[in-house]
C-alpha cells in the first residue's frame, strides 16, 4: 500500500541539483508495452504535453483514446495529427471545461454511458495565467478551481466509472505535477477553512498559486490512495520535468523577460515530446509501489 504523505513539505534538494539532473537525465521512450484493447482518457490533450502523452499512448497500440478538451475544433485537429503518425486506433474528441462543474459531471456521465472499459486516465489539463481571476459560477480562485477542485472531482467520478467496468487489471490514474511543489511557500496553509483563505481578494503570485494547486493535488492523490485499493486503481502523480515548449505558460510569453527565459528554457529543459516520456512511464510502467506517490525523473520521491 501507499506510504502516507505528511502536510509539511520535506526539505527539497537544492535548485542546482535539480537543474543538473534536469540537464543530464534524458528519459527513454517507453517500449515493450502493449496497450491493445485498452481505453485511455487524457485531459488537455490538444496541445503540448497532453498531446505528446496521448500520441505516445497511441504508439503503444492503444485501442481507444479520448481527448478531453475545452475547444473541440482544436481537439479534432490534434486527433487528425495523431492518427497520421500513430498505428491505427480510435481517437475521439470529447468536450470538457474544468471551469464548469456541470461540464465535469457531464463528461463523466458520458464516459459511464459510452465506454465499455477505462484503463488509463491522465489528468493533465491545467492553467497558469499571469493575471488572477475568479470563477464566475463558484467564486473560487480560477487556478484552484481548474487545477485542483474540478480535476479532483473528475478523478473521483471517473474512478467510479473504472470500478464499474471491472477490468481484469487495475486502472491507472496519473496526475501531471511538478518538482516545484517542494519549493512553494504555501503561506495560506494555516488558513481555516483553506479554500476561504485561497479565495481572498487581493494580489497574489499567480505562478506560486499554480504550484500550490499542484501541491494540493498531491495531498489529494495521497488521500485517494488511502481510500482506493491498488487492485482497483493505481493512483499517482508524475512530473514531466522542466519543459521549454509547454503551452501552459503561453500567457507568460508577454513578459518582458520572455526572450531571455525562452533561451534558458531551451538550454536546460526538454521538449514536451521528451517530457511526455516520463508521463507515459508513470501511466503504464509502474506498479503498486507508486500508489499515492509522486514520481520525479521516473522514480518515487518523498
Amino acid at each position: 500500500m501507499a506510504t502516507k504523505l505528511g502536510t509539511t513539505p520535506v526539505q527539497p534538494p537544492g535548485l542546482i541539483a535539480f537543474f543538473r539532473q534536469q540537464y543530464t537525465f534524458k528519459p527513454e521512450e517507453v517500449r515493450g508495452v502493449s496497450l491493445s484493447g485498452k481505453t485511455a482518457i487524457v485531459t488537455g490533450a490538444n496541445t503540448g504535453l497532453g498531446f505528446e502523452t496521448a500520441r505516445q499512448l497511441l504508439s503503444l497500440g492503444l485501442s481507444k483514446l479520448i481527448l478531453a478538451v475545452r475547444n473541440e475544433d482544436k481537439g479534432k485537429v490534434a486527433a487528425a495529427k495523431m492518427l497520421l503518425s500513430s498505428p491505427p486506433g480510435t481517437v475521439e474528441v470529447w468536450h470538457l471545461d474544468l471551469n464548469v462543474y456541470e461540464s465535469v459531471v457531464a463528461f463523466a456521465e458520458r464516459a459511464r454511458r459510452e465506454l465499455t472499459r477505462l484503463d488509463i486516465v491522465n489528468l493533465n489539463a491545467g492553467i497558469a495565467p499571469t493575471q488572477r481571476k475568479f470563477n464566475d459560477s463558484t467564486g473560487h480562485d480560477e487556478i484552484i478551481q481548474v487545477n485542483y477542485l474540478s480535476t479532483s472531482l473528475l478523478a473521483i467520478l471517473l474512478l467510479q466509472v473504472a470500478k464499474d467496468k471491472k477490468a481484469s487489471q487495475p486502472s491507472r490514474f496519473t496526475f501531471t505535477s511538478s518538482e516545484l511543489i517542494a519549493w512553494t511557500k504555501f503561506r495560506e496553509r494555516a488558513g481555516s477553512p483553506l479554500l476561504t483563505e485561497l479565495d481572498k481578494r487581493g494580489k497574489v503570485d499567480t505562478m506560486d498559486r499554480m504550484v500550490v494547486s499542484k501541491l494540493m493535488i498531491q495531498f489529494f492523490v495521497a488521500k485517494m490512495a488511502e481510500l482506493v485499493d491498488p487492485s482497483v486503481a493505481i493512483i499517482n502523480a508524475s512530473s514531466p520535468g522542466g519543459l521549454c515548449d509547454s503551452e501552459l505558460y503561453r500567457d507568460r510569453d508577454k513578459d518582458f523577460l520572455s526572450p531571455l527565459m525562452k533561451l534558458v528554457l531551451k538550454l536546460l529543459f526538454n521538449t514536451c515530446a521528451i517530457g511526455a516520456r516520463m508521463m507515459t512511464d508513470a501511466l503504464v510502467q509502474h506498479g503498486e509501489e507508486t500508489h499515492g506517490q509522486f514520481l520525479s525523473f521516473q522514480k518515487v520521491v518523498p
